[in-house]
């Protein structure tokens, strides 16, 4: 069985979007987070400041859209 460029590209972009999404889903609590994965206090940071910044996007998202809907 051949797969063409095509075929294998879109494979490895839906495997980097499901660790992107896999990624986001552990900043937000939603997933457990894997246990063999070294964590430092250094990643530990950047994790919550990931989370910090995910929050404060999902927040302006909705305020901008309760925005719309009053002028509308």
């Amino acid at each position: 069985m051949k797969l063409s460029i095509l075929q294998i590209n879109t494979f490895e972009t839906n495997i980097y979007l499901m660790g992107v999404w896999r990624q986001i889903a552990e900043y937000l609590y939603i997933k457990k987070k894997d246990p063999n994965r070294e964590d430092t206090t250094w990643i530990k940071y950047m994790h919550g400041i990931n989370r910090i910044s995910i929050l404060l996007f999902l927040f302006a998202i909705i305020v901008m859209m309760v925005r719309l809907a009053k002028s509308c």
